[in-house]
C-alpha cells in the first residue's frame, strides 16, 4: 500500500496543477487551439499531456507554498492570467484582419452578409470571414501553434511560478498591444478601401453631371465588382503581411516573457 504525507501531496499538486492552469487558460484562448469546435475533451488531453511534459522541469523552481494556502491561490490566478495573456496577445492578430474585412464589407456594400463567429461568439461579415480564414491559414502554414505551444513551455524558466512573477507593467504593454488592432486593420484594408473612395468620388461627380442617372442601380453593383476585383489582386500581397503580423505577435509574446529564442523541439 503506497501511502502519502501531506507535504508530499500537496507538493505533488503544486507541481501540476501550478503548470496546467497556465497551459490550459493559453489553449482556452488561443487562436485553432481555442476554437469552439474543437472538442472540450481535447483540449483538456492536450494540456494535460503537455503539463506531464513539461512538471519535470518546472518541479526545481516551483515554491515551497502550499497550493491550498491564499497564497498558493494567488499564484494559481497568476497562472491562469500569463495563460490568457499569451492567448490574447496572438488572439489580437485574428482581431486585426477580421477588422480590415469588416471596413472592406463595409464599403462595398456587404454590411449585411454577416454570419455568425463561433471563435468570437458574435457576428462577422462574409469578407471579415474570409480574411480571418486566410489568416488561419497562414498561422497554420508557418506552425504558429507549435511555437506557442514553444513559447507557453519555455515561459516556466523565464517567467517561474511564484507570487511574485508578473508585474503591472506586463498587463499595460498587453494592454497597449490592443491599438494593434486598429493600426494593422487599417493598413489591412487600405487599398481596398482607396479604390472604393475614388469609385465613389468617381459616382458622386456623375451624378452632378448626369442627374437622371438612377446611383443606386449603378453604384452598388460598380463597388462590389471594383471591391472583389482588388480584393482578388491584392490577395498575393496579403500573406506575407498575415505571416508578418503572426511573427509580431510571436515577437511580442517572447518580449512579455523574457525569451530571447524560441527553441522548438525538431
Amino acid at each position: 500500500m503506497i501511502n502519502f504525507t501531506t507535504a508530499e501531496l500537496s507538493n505533488l499538486l503544486a507541481i501540476y496543477i501550478w503548470p496546467l492552469s497556465r497551459i490550459l487558460a493559453l489553449i482556452a484562448t488561443a487562436p485553432i487551439l481555442g476554437n469552439p469546435s474543437v472538442p472540450v475533451r481535447v483540449k483538456l488531453g492536450l494540456a494535460i499531456m503537455l503539463t506531464i511534459l513539461v512538471a519535470p522541469t518546472v518541479e526545481k523552481s516551483l515554491p515551497d507554498i502550499d497550493p491550498a494556502s491564499d497564497t498558493g491561490l494567488i499564484i494559481l490566478l497568476q497562472q491562469v492570467l500569463i495563460g490568457i495573456a499569451i492567448g490574447f496577445v496572438m488572439r489580437i492578430v485574428f482581431v486585426a484582419v477580421e477588422m480590415a474585412g469588416e471596413l472592406i464589407g463595409l464599403q462595398m456594400g456587404l454590411g449585411f452578409a454577416i454570419f455568425f463567429d463561433p471563435q468570437n461568439s458574435g457576428q462577422i461579415d462574409i469578407i471579415g470571414r474570409f480574411l480571418g480564414v486566410i489568416a488561419s491559414l497562414a498561422f497554420l502554414a508557418i506552425d504558429g501553434h507549435l511555437l506557442m505551444i514553444a513559447l507557453i513551455s519555455q515561459s516556466f524558466s523565464t517567467l517561474p511560478v511564484g507570487p511574485e512573477s508578473v508585474t503591472a507593467a506586463t498587463f499595460t504593454t498587453l494592454a497597449n498591444w490592443g491599438s494593434e488592432i486598429f493600426k494593422s486593420g487599417l493598413q489591412l484594408s487600405l487599398p481596398v478601401l482607396t479604390a472604393l473612395l475614388i469609385t465613389n468620388l468617381a459616382l458622386g461627380i456623375l451624378t452632378r453631371a448626369a442627374p437622371q442617372l438612377n446611383i443606386f442601380a449603378v453604384g452598388f453593383p460598380l463597388t462590389l465588382s471594383i471591391g472583389l476585383l482588388v480584393l482578388a489582386l491584392s490577395m498575393p500581397f496579403y500573406a506575407p503581411i498575415l505571416e508578418h503580423l503572426v511573427h509580431d505577435g510571436l515577437n511580442f509574446m517572447m518580449g512579455i516573457l523574457n525569451i530571447d529564442k524560441i527553441n522548438m523541439p525538431y
